[in-house]
């Protein structure tokens, strides 16, 4: 490999990168004479950003609220500044999220400006995602040059699981954006042992630790084991550099947690998805070690142990992430990036450290990128406890930059036999993946499986003659791969952009056997309703399309529509790996995914707001999907019994009698055509396999001293108990 062939000179002046050869016949120079940017690269760059922003955009307010669990907390912070600091799931501030605040800041501030509605909540969220693609770019841009960065733009903008989460509000778009800016700072730091530029590095961790805890540190044992072997500076700078943006990690993410720590319990909301009102145990159990050991106390139930043995969310193993539903979200181009990965450190091992030479640089780049890559991936295979397919966002970016650069690598190298072999293997590689994976969809485009197939064993075949044959041919060539590969996913994705998205799990494409995708990402039950149409493909029998406010199959925001029964109504739905898992009245899964907001009547929503100021809480429900449909209907605070999984002991019995006999509170609204139906919080948990326990209990027990002591009503289908007409004088 030679730095006249392969783009790896130091950037000019205005940022650029690239050798004479490589800059293009459009390339500008500089007043000292160095290559500048290629006259195509701004206008491809504008036109990556643009077209990732129409795709993330369009349509965006078809999903309503999305996931209501999250969008009542932002309309609870846009009203209260102590529900916007803490993340509570109401502005009576009576228990918080089950993550930390962060990823609901900019939606609360968007809102809060705005006012609340589903693109004010959206919006956020698409932006990220075009800043993502952005960050992307500039990362691969500085070693492997405009061309590289721009195939790994695309490859992210089209993983369908990047086109789901972007256009969907779970602190998962944020958390991606800041794993991608941490890696970009990283590999700043090390082009020269920059400070600054390591610092910047923790602060994106630490504020990834206010996305979504630990998972924001998985990505740091590669990262700070590359800096601290391959940084070009004495080892006690790079050991008192890595010193220093722990600090900065320490004090971006643990400021909050000191705070929340340190405020007087009785007078901030509980923290959600804790058993003992305790951040640090949340961190640290339920959304940590938890989800890796399957002990999750208070969870839905964990995953397979040891040995890879299912369990509820899935088979663990290697091959977790190929498998099922969660090969078409990530892995259309996973294998050749783990493929290029190992071409790329080929080519550049020779270099002796990462910043002693230009080819350095490009290793330490792949050993970036990579790294994170193979250990988020290894987290992700193992994980026993909770798993949802839409976890596998937090990879789109190590695939992408690894396409990019890997294809960049070989390409360079392609007067070399081995090099041209292994890209047109690398080519069929992911032709034959693609057929696979657009084959689980039954009816899915069934040309299109072909299509792909053909065009890239055409595009394999004629790569190793193309690289030495004239330019228009080697291009022609090059695009033929390039389409085959990205063809598949930019399926997927026009078919997730084509069907609205709710509730609490959601997948991206179209339905797969045995996974919980579906046209939208839902998952369809027998008499359960499909979203929209998507691309190509028809619903089992039973899905019918739903007709609303906001047009055929949408969800009116406020009205979380979708495989839902209505208040009062039952059903069931298959949960984890096809177990049952009892929902409550209304509370099912709307379009795209399970565990939706509830169904609101507008004479429901009336009931709530009539004398709503007069209280601190217009009602309560147990479990906060149940509440938070209400509340977004409303406008008015809903009190979460339960938290999300109305299984953590908020509030205790006493305490809810407290708030009754206080006149904090309106309503309680039952589930299941009664307080202590089977469709309780409570009952769910229990059919659910893994609740219960006190916190299940609590629920249960406010719910039977509520149908013991008050008066039940029937209002818009649901039933109401007014908390201040006690059947008997006394409470």
């Amino acid at each position: 490999m030679t730095t006249a062939a392969f783009p790896l000179l130091p950037p000019d002046a205005s940022g650029a990168t690239g050798s004479p050869g490589s800059a293009g016949a459009g390339a500008t120079t500089t007043a000292a004479g160095a290559p500048g940017r290629p006259r195509w690269e701004r206008p491809a760059l504008a036109g990556l950003l643009i077209a990732t922003a129409v795709l993330l955009l369009w349509d965006l307010g078809a999903s309503g609220y999305a996931n209501s669990f999250y969008s009542a907390a932002v309309q609870a912070g846009s009203e209260s500044w102590k529900a916007f600091f803490f993340g509570s799931s109401d502005a009576g501030n009576s228990i918080t999220v089950d993550k930390p605040p962060a990823a609901l800041w900019p939606m609360m501030l968007s809102v809060r400006l705005f006012g609340l509605g589903s693109w004010q909540v959206l919006v956020p969220q698409a932006l990220m995602g075009v800043a993502t693609t952005g960050v992307l770019y500039a990362a691969v841009r500085r070693q492997f040059g405009p061309g590289a960065a721009l195939l790994s733009g695309a490859a992210f903008a089209l993983t369908p699981v990047a086109a789901l989460m972007f256009r969907f509000n779970n602190p998962d778009a944020l958390l991606t954006l800041l794993m991608t800016v941490t890696v970009y700072c990283v590999l700043r730091a090390l082009d020269g042992a920059h400070t600054r530029w390591l610092v910047w590095a923790g602060v994106a961790v630490g504020l990834g630790f206010l996305t979504k805890t630990l998972q924001a540190f998985v990505i740091l044992p590669p990262l700070a084991l590359l800096y601290a072997l391959c940084a070009p500076t004495r080892l006690r700078r790079r050991l008192g550099q890595l010193l220093a943006a722990g600090a900065a990690m320490v004090l971006a993410g643990g400021w909050w947690v000191a705070v929340v720590e340190l405020w007087p319990a009785g007078s901030r909301p509980y923290i959600g998805g804790s058993q003992t009102n305790s951040f640090l145990e949340l961190t640290l159990g339920y959304n940590g070690l938890g989800r890796i050991n399957g002990d999750e106390t208070g969870s839905v139930g964990g995953g397979g142990r040891a040995g890879g043995g299912g369990g509820g969310w899935g088979e663990t193993g290697v091959d977790r992430l190929f498998s099922g539903a969660i090969g078409g979200q990530i892995s259309w181009l996973l294998p050749a990036a783990l493929v290029l990965l190992v071409a790329g450190l080929v080519v550049t091992w020779r270099a002796r450290r990462a910043a002693d030479s230009l080819e350095g640089m490009a290793r330490a780049a792949f050993l970036a990128w990579g790294g994170s890559l193979l250990i988020t991936a290894l987290v992700f295979s193992s994980m026993q406890g909770i798993f949802h397919e839409y976890y596998t966002v937090a990879l789109a970016p190590f695939v992408a930059a690894l396409i990019g650069m890997g294809t960049a690598v070989l390409w360079e190298e392609r007067g070399s036999r081995t090099a041209s072999l292994t890209l047109s293997g690398v080519v069929a590689l992911t032709a034959v993946w693609s057929y696979v994976l657009l084959g689980r969809a039954t009816g899915y485009l069934p040309w299109l499986r072909w299509t792909v197939l053909a065009a890239g064993l055409l595009a394999a075949a004629a790569l190793p003659f193309a690289a030495r044959a004239g330019r228009p041919l080697r291009r022609a060539v090059a695009l033929l791969g390039v389409a085959a590969a990205l063809a598949g996913p930019l399926a997927y994705c026009m078919t997730t952009v084509a069907s609205a998205h709710t509730g609490s799990i959601v997948t991206a494409g179209p339905a797969v056997a045995g996974g919980r995708g579906g046209p939208g990402g839902m998952r369809f039950a027998p008499g359960g309703e499909r979203a929209r149409g998507g691309l190509g493909g028809a619903p089992p029998a039973g899905g019918a399309p739903q007709g609303g406010p906001g047009g055929p199959g949408r969800p009116a925001p406020g009205a979380q529509g979708g495989m839902q029964g209505g208040p009062g109504g039952a059903g069931t739905q298959g949960g984890p790996a096809g177990a049952g898992f009892a929902r409550g009245a209304g509370g099912q899964g709307g379009p795209g995914g399970l565990l939706g907001g509830t169904r609101v009547t507008a004479e429901a929503a009336a009931a709530l707001r009539t004398g709503a100021g007069s209280y601190t809480w217009a009602a309560a429900a147990i479990g906060s999907q149940n509440a938070a449909g209400y509340q977004l209907a409303s406008g008015e605070p809903v009190m979460a019994i339960g938290g999300f999984n109305g299984s953590d002991p908020s509030p205790t019995l006493e305490k809810f009698r407290a708030y009754v006999k206080a006149g904090k509170i309106h309503w309680f609204i039952a589930q299941g055509g009664s307080a202590t139906g089977a469709e309780t919080g409570a009952g769910a948990g229990a059919a659910a396999g893994g609740r219960g326990g006190p916190s299940g209990a609590t629920g249960t027990a406010i719910a039977t001293w509520v149908e013991a002591t008050f008066k039940a009503t029937m209002v818009g289908g649901a039933t109401f108990y007014d908390l201040t007409a006690p059947v008997s004088a006394t409470p």
